[in-house]
């Protein structure tokens, strides 16, 4: 747990961080705020594609295995990412960093889930949530204190001593392999199609959030899209060794979970958006508005941590995802309608990181328990695709809300936080309709 935790904090730290230093890039290399936005979203664009492919690389050949190699590309690519001379060579490399990542994030609940007792399985995902909250959440502190004091640089300097002791604690304590997917020719074809089709939905929102990209793309994007997605799905019932088993994967535990995770992803990361730009606006400092806003990642780690011991023990499954959407959907539903002061916004922020805290981890338990066991790093593949897109979803939303109810005022606020509130009612949804599958209870 240790060692995955640490893959979990790092990623999430990574993806966090990396926005920090974007003046810092401008400056350095001459730039446009558009040119340098490919830092991150080329990240995400690879990541996501790569997620569910890497997976079923991983279920074959051996989840520690693939673990212990992404660990060795997300280091090297870190070194070579604080070193690069240009804005080109370092979008480069961060392509080759998200390689690594891929390989990390599609094994690391794979690895919690088929590690653990069946009866522990909820509590382990939730501490590896939690450690993928804590990421998050300390990522804009630690990123503003190393650019102060060491240069941007360093941010990805940093990853590289972190990355060393992992692969070094992987190799002893991480577990063999135990449960291996049929071999076979790889789904090349399946592969391009999911990554044309996740690549085109991605740039759509993007576009959609401000890319500088033409207004006609954003169609030609959705279009794409829909029709790879489409053939995807095709192409998946027909290949001897599919990508992903789509009798399997179409169940009602797994599809309304995989929903479920979408839509609590994106109230997850709306307000990390949408928070700092009604407090900067308001005239609150950079700083104290995201010291504030640390109430959402810390209230999540808290309750993924906590949420086994505290909740009652007959409560199931489906009863936690929904106590858990409930809340989260009345923290928005408060803070929409709440003046927008410091002292009450980081309580509600707080209430709904608990909310959420409780549902995605339980949420992940259902979707990972309705898999067979060799299948585990293909399903933990779809759960990150999954909260990437919805990460995504959540930022495009808010910022397309601000844009059309006139700007980060009390008017956009309120759009924004109903479309989360939508999300998470959306997320109970899916938890009433689906079955818990095979988790620590049926309930």
């Amino acid at each position: 747990m240790g060692s995955v935790c640490i893959g979990a904090f790092m990623g999430q730290l990574d993806a966090s961080i990396v926005t920090l230093i974007f003046p810092a890039l401008q400056r350095e290399f001459h730039a446009a705020l558009a040119a340098v936005q490919w830092v991150s979203l080329a990240y995400l664009l690879a990541l996501i594609a790569l997620l569910i492919g890497v997976g079923r690389l991983a279920d074959v050949a051996g989840r520690k295995r693939v673990y212990l190699y992404g660990f060795a590309v997300f280091t090297a690519a870190s070194a070579a990412c604080g070193s690069v001379p240009s804005l080109p060579a370092l979008v480069a490399c961060r392509l080759v960093q998200a390689v690594g990542a891929a390989m990390l994030q599609a094994n690391s609940v794979a690895l919690v889930a088929t590690s653990v007792s069946r009866r522990r399985i909820r509590t382990a995902l939730g501490a590896q949530a939690a450690a993928q909250a804590l990421g998050l959440g300390v990522g804009p502190t630690v990123g503003g204190l190393v650019v102060a004091a060491a240069g941007w640089r360093w941010v990805f300097w940093i990853n590289v001593p972190v990355g060393l002791a992992a692969i070094a604690a992987g190799r002893y304590l991480l577990p063999r392999t135990r449960h291996y997917s049929r071999g076979g020719p790889f789904d090349w074809a399946g592969l391009i199609l999911l990554s044309a089709a996740t690549t085109s939905l991605l740039l759509a929102l993007s576009a959609a959030a401000g890319l500088g990209l033409p207004s006609w793309s954003i169609a030609a994007l959705l279009a794409t899209a829909a029709a790879t997605a489409t053939g995807f799905w095709i192409w998946e019932r027909r290949p001897a060794s599919p990508l992903i088993d789509v009798t399997v994967a179409r169940t009602a535990a797994v599809a309304a979970g995989l929903a479920g995770a979408l839509c609590g992803y994106l109230a997850l990361f709306g307000p990390l958006v949408l928070i700092p730009q009604v407090l900067v606006n308001g005239g609150l400092g950079e700083l104290h508005a995201g010291l504030l806003l640390s109430a959402l990642p810390g209230g999540f780690a808290l309750a993924a941590l906590g949420a086994d011991h505290l909740l009652p023990r007959r409560w199931g499954n489906r009863a936690r995802c929904v106590a858990g959407t409930l809340v989260a959907a009345a923290a928005t539903a408060l803070l929409a309608i709440a003046p927008a002061e410091p002292g009450r916004l980081v309580w509600l922020l707080a209430l709904l990181g608990l909310g959420l805290g409780v549902f995605v981890p339980t949420n992940n338990t259902v979707v990972m328990a309705a898999l067979p066991a060799h299948m585990s790093a293909t399903a933990g593949g779809m759960i990150n695709m999954t909260r990437g897109i919805g990460t995504a979803l959540g930022i495009a939303a808010v910022t397309l809300a601000l844009h059309h109810g006139g700007g980060p005022g009390i008017a956009g606020a309120r759009t924004a936080l109903a479309l989360l509130t939508v999300a998470s009612l959306l997320a109970a949804l899916t938890a009433l309709t689906a079955r818990a599958g095979r988790g620590p209870d049926k309930k």
